[in-house]
């Protein structure tokens, strides 16, 4: 077969047209027994809902370095280990350990409000309650004024971005609003963080700033990242070494720079409890169902266990956690001796880059060169919509062969589409993917996840879908089956991926880089 171009050709194979509703009836394509039993246990006996529970309500966010995301890993083991599944944890590296206590944000003037916020992850805590007055940099801030104005911010909260001009989700706005209206307030919002960038840029660049603020004795600095829903903000990590940095809320970030604005000087009490402690090593945990013929030959489901701390992570990567633990949970009892061994990985610090499965891949050569497929999830909001090829030539001849036994109440609207271009990087899959080792995303929708769950403070459980959770964990149980007994390995051969630029010339396969198994 001739690869050049190949890549520009899509072949999208739509299993059926209709979506029907999960229910304990079904339609089998094939009397497979083990898919039959893997519809009982994953459909009608569903696990999902219990184990989200232990997993998000009573363990909460597990951010790395954290004792959350050490006692998420012991969880693991426990449920492997009742299901008689052999698991264990394997380090690769360190982190920062951080330890978040209470955080209580109070305005105290022009009048009394409690605001909405979260610490960012490894902030220095406040040593008890601090009061001070919110201030953002004056509009004739110049480099050569800097020194001055910053003599005048100690014990002070300094804004550190732009407000938004409004907190309305777009789609509403953006439907309802009349068209001069929408681009009036767009304009507006490119105006000011323009204006407001350019006043930061006269502190210091990105490295110098926060030094030079830090050193002037703030109190604490203040940031909103908006994530363009109704009381969502996408809460990320700290670049204060010693003065607390928290994320408050769009609706009350806004309300704080008004009144700074006005003249009606806000003045806020903060009490943040944070701890540093150190060093800790960090782990993934594997799984194992060593195969009966061809034991050097492998089967991975991956999906990363580690989130961020403002919500709880139940969509990322909660969701994915659960698919992968029920999966295996359905595969021991159903199919207890697989052909090919048959592994899982709970990745760790996906959400620093990837390493927890990078430093598996640099540590597990021997996975590398036998896996016949990986599979990963790394979404959850709704159930898989899409398995794309990612540039393989040979999961043409191999997935939608696994797909025809797959029962059509899950088959009937997931799409297949190969061999791919590579659409979504960022994730674990494409730790193997560099590798040229065959690894899949099980891929869902991906609009509501971007704007409200990825990465926020609403990222919890009750966004959770269980029929589409259930449905997940059952079809990446019956594809590590299918994958496990065919007689073939899958093909390794790449197609050329989709050129950019007017060149027309194919992009270059990913190459890897090495596992970060320690802060920079």
């Amino acid at each position: 077969m001739n690869k050049t171009f190949l890549s520009l050709f899509l072949l999208a194979i739509t299993i059926g047209l209709s979506t029907p509703k999960i229910a304990a009836s079904q339609t089998f394509p094939t009397d497979n027994a083990v898919i039959k039993q893997m519809w009982e246990l994953g459909i009608v006996n569903s696990q999902t809902e219990e184990l989200a529970h232990e997993l998000m309500d009573v363990i909460g966010p597990r951010l790395s370095g954290t004792k959350n995301l050490a006692q998420a890993q012991d969880w693991l083991l426990g449920k492997y280990g009742e299901w008689g599944v052999s698991a264990k944890k394997e380090e690769y590296g360190t982190w920062n350990a951080w330890e978040q206590g209470i955080l209580h944000i109070d305005m105290l003037e022009p009048r009394v409000s409690s605001l909405e916020a979260e610490l960012l992850a490894w902030s220095p805590g406040t040593n008890g309650p601090v009061t001070g007055e919110v201030v953002f940099p004056p509009a004739d801030l110049t480099p050569e004024n800097v020194d001055a104005w910053l003599s005048t911010i100690k014990g002070k909260f300094l804004m550190m971005n732009a407000p938004e001009p409004m907190c309305r989700a777009s789609q509403e706005f953006e439907k309802y609003a009349r068209p001069a209206t929408v681009e009036k307030l767009n304009a507006k919002r490119r105006d000011s963080v323009a204006e407001f960038n350019s006043l930061l840029d006269a502190i210091g660049d990105f490295q110098t700033r926060g030094t030079k603020i830090e050193a002037a004795g703030v109190a604490g600095v203040l940031s909103s990242r908006w994530s363009g829903g109704w009381g969502v903000n996408k809460v990320f990590a700290a670049s204060t070494k010693t003065a607390v940095a928290v994320d408050i809320s769009c609706e009350d970030y806004g309300l704080l720079y008004r009144l700074a604005e006005s003249g009606n000087t806000p003045t806020i009490r903060v009490e943040a409890e944070a701890k540093a402690l150190g060093m800790v090593p960090q782990f993934n945990v594997v799984g194992r169902i060593t195969g009966s013929e061809w034991p050097n030959e492998y089967v991975l489901l991956g999906a990363h266990l580690d989130s961020w701390h403002a919500g709880t992570g139940a969509t990322d990567n909660g969701t994915g956690t659960i698919t992968m633990l029920e999966a295996m949970r359905i595969l021991k009892t159903a199919y207890p001796n697989p052909k090919r061994t048959i592994l899982v990985g709970h990745w760790s610090s996906e959400e620093q880059g990837t390493i927890g499965s990078s430093a598996f891949r640099e540590d597990h050569p021997e996975v590398i060169e036998g896996l016949q497929v990986a599979f990963n999830q790394d979404n959850g909001t709704w159930r898989f919509e899409r398995i794309e090829g990612q540039g393989y030539l040979g999961a043409a001849a191999h997935i939608p062969q696994w797909m025809n036994v797959v029962p059509t109440e899950i088959s009937s609207h997931i799409t297949l589409e190969f061999p791919g271009a590579q659409n979504n990087t960022g994730s674990d899959h494409t730790s193997f993917i560099c590798a040229q080792a065959p690894s899949f995303r099980l891929q869902s929708p991906y609009d509501e996840y971007r704007q409200y769950t990825w990465h926020t403070n609403r990222d919890t459980y009750d966004k959770i879908v269980f029929d589409d959770l259930s449905e997940n964990a059952t079809l990446a149980a019956m594809l590590a089956y299918m994958a496990s007994e065919d007689p073939v390995k899958m093909d390794r051969s790449l197609s050329n991926l989709p050129g950019q630029g007017r060149n027309g010339q194919p992009r270059a396969w990913p190459t890897c880089r090495p596992a970060m198994r320690a802060p920079r």
